[in-house]
């Protein structure tokens, strides 16, 4: 999996059992998950802005938030764990400073007007 960071995305988007797109087929996965992929992706700088908040530095002080990063990183099934985390309280706390300082409100796309 480490090897090849895209190969895992490109199955699971075909599905269980289907069998791989042609590489120069329209739509196929590994054209997804790099667009996917690229939608995702965090620019350095902002990802500076995570390691300068002191909100988020307070909130990784707590024993409990690290255990579950930690259990987080070294899971095998990490989505499975992370759909699991995203019902603690605390953990969306993390995420949602996390998110709040990468992509603030008034940066997101869909926002209502007031």
């Amino acid at each position: 999996e480490r090897c090849a960071p895209g190969a895992r995305r490109e199955e699971e988007a075909a599905g269980p059992g289907s069998p791989p797109a042609p590489a120069g087929s329209p739509a196929a996965p590994e054209e997804i998950a790099g667009e996917e992929e690229e939608q995702d992706r965090v620019p350095p700088q902002k990802l500076q802005l995570l390691g300068e908040s002191a909100e988020l530095r307070e909130l990784l002080r707590n024993p409990h938030l690290r255990q579950l990063l930690l259990a987080l990183e070294q899971a095998r099934d990490k989505s499975s764990l992370l759909r699991r985390l995203m019902q603690e309280p605390l953990f969306l706390e993390f995420a949602d400073c996390c998110l709040g300082i990468v992509e603030p409100p008034e940066e997101k796309e869909n926002v209502l007007p007031v």
